[in-house]
Order: structure tokens, then sequence, then C-alpha cells
């Protein structure tokens, strides 16, 4: 499956994702075969960052 182009549905799929079926997002990222730093990067130009702690992108603050 492709990952959504939109970063507002990214963030949904991600987020989801990472609260379902991963740990991390790292861990997330390798199974997918995708970039971790081209999601960090795309989420991040939306205003969102991934939060270690919740596993989980947040609102920049």
């Amino acid at each position: 499956m492709a990952l959504p182009k939109d970063p507002f549905m990214l963030l949904s799929y991600i987020n989801t994702q990472l609260r379902d079926n991963f740990s991390s997002l790292s861990e997330l990222a390798k199974s997918l075969g995708e970039d971790e730093e081209q999601i960090r990067t795309t989420l991040a130009g939306a205003g969102f960052i991934y939060d270690e702690g919740l596993n989980r992108f947040v609102t920049k603050e």
C-alpha cells in the first residue's frame, strides 16, 4: 500500500498504525519500506512532530 500523499490523511494513517500495531515510528517505517525521515519531514511541513514518549505525531508547540 502506498502512503497517503495528503499530510492530514498521512497523519491519521500513521498515528492509527502506531497506536494499533507498532511500538515506534522506526518499526513502522521499516515494515512499510518507507523512509522514516521523509515521513517526519512531510508531517513537520503540516505542523506535526513525532513524540517518542506518546508514540504518535502531535501538533508542534
